[in-house]
């Protein structure tokens, strides 16, 4: 029974963490930023943009929450570098982009750029990306291959880093 505790509270402490991490990051990323450029306020712009904008959004949403939630039910662990996921985390949206979170948190951003037509929004939007880019690239990526030598190589190989898959990735 104490294995079963200890699972539990494993979990628990994920989901706590993870849901916290949400708070902190995509939610100030994604949300509080744009709005401090934005203020919320649309200015004149072009109709299709403002759709394609609130498509963004609304697309990006669910994924982000999913992604989240299979972190900490799927890969017992946060999001946050402080305490990853003890499972490589490989379903849902993992199987057509190696980061969907930052995938939606981008695409929120630019979402907010075009609806609220901020090209200011849109500059931040470019500069989430490459720092998230540069991010991925320098710590994560090495990062994930050390503590996952048996798997991420294969993952890594056949699933994009951005742009998403158009089948999903099956784990051989």
């Amino acid at each position: 029974m104490p294995a079963m505790a200890k699972v539990r509270s494993g979990k628990f402490g994920a989901i706590v963490g993870s849901a916290l991490f949400f708070v902190v990051a995509p939610c100030v990323m994604g949300g509080v930023i744009p709005w401090w450029i934005t203020d919320w306020w649309m200015k004149r712009g072009h109709e299709g943009l403002r759709y394609l904008g609130a498509a963004l959004i609304v697309l990006a949403v669910p994924g982000l929450v999913d992604s989240f939630v299979r972190f900490a039910v799927q890969g017992l662990g946060t999001p946050a570098p402080a305490a990853p996921t003890r499972n490589l985390v490989v379903t849902g949206l993992y199987r057509y982009t190696r980061n969907p979170m930052y995938v939606a948190v981008a695409a929120m951003i630019f979402g907010q750029a075009l609806l609220y037509s901020s090209p200011w929004c849109g500059v931040y939007g470019a500069a989430f990306w490459l720092v998230t880019h540069i991010f991925v690239v320098m710590y994560e990526e090495p990062a994930l291959s050390r503590q996952f030598p048996e798997d991420y190589p294969a993952y890594k190989k056949a699933v994009p880093r951005w742009l998403p898959r158009l089948t999903p990735w099956r784990k051989p």
